[in-house]
């Protein structure tokens, strides 16, 4: 999900930086030129650091900016397809919620949050399950996975479909509901 990569590049420094820190002008471009864009290998670059290894400048006929030689760390943020996530509930509508996963988020069908019926309530705005009674609501911490993801060429444009019916997965007290029946059957055949 998080991950960590060094990347060497070279940065181009206008006369209007010049007599200024390097480093300090080097770590603001960098991060002007790379946070917050979405690399298809490597993910969502979300923060640039330890920007180290400038070389000297060398100019390029014709333009006024030095470039430097730069080698820097990013963290960055990448779902696989597959992977079990925890996330925040940060809105429900009609056709399901949205789960809050990192910088990005997640859409959970309605029929993918259990296996029983779901309802919407507009009035106490929840979504609710007609025979577990079963409740969601937002801010709401569940478990869910990543069905699909639909990488576009920038972040709001990225779709994720999530699902929360595998055993296993959703609210965290559905789960403990879960694990009650589970353990008071094996209490009933250690008594026989």
């Amino acid at each position: 999900m998080y991950y960590k990569y060094t990347i060497k590049d070279t940065l181009s420094i206008p006369p209007s930086y010049f007599g200024e820190d390097i480093n300090k002008v080097a770590t603001t471009l960098l991060r002007e030129k790379y946070e917050r864009i979405l690399d298809r290998d490597m993910g969502i670059i979300l923060v640039v650091y330890n920007v180290r290894d400038i070389s000297d400048g060398y100019l390029l006929p014709g333009d006024p900016s030095t470039h430097h030689d730069v080698t820097f760390d990013a963290l960055t943020f990448k779902l696989e397809v597959e992977e079990v996530v925890v996330g925040e509930v940060s809105e429900l509508v009609e056709f399901g919620c949205f789960v809050r996963i990192g910088p990005l988020e997640g859409l959970v069908h309605l029929s993918q949050i259990t296996s029983d019926f779901i309802s919407f309530d507009r009035k106490s705005g929840v979504l609710s399950s007609r025979n577990t009674g079963r409740v969601l609501k937002k801010g709401d911490v569940v478990y869910a996975k990543v069905s699909t993801i639909s990488w576009k060429s920038n972040i709001k444009d990225t779709k994720i479909a999530l699902t929360m019916r595998p055993e296993g997965l959703g609210k965290e007290e559905w789960l403990l509901e879960e694990e009650k029946p589970q353990k008071e059957r094996k209490r009933q055949q250690k008594k026989k």
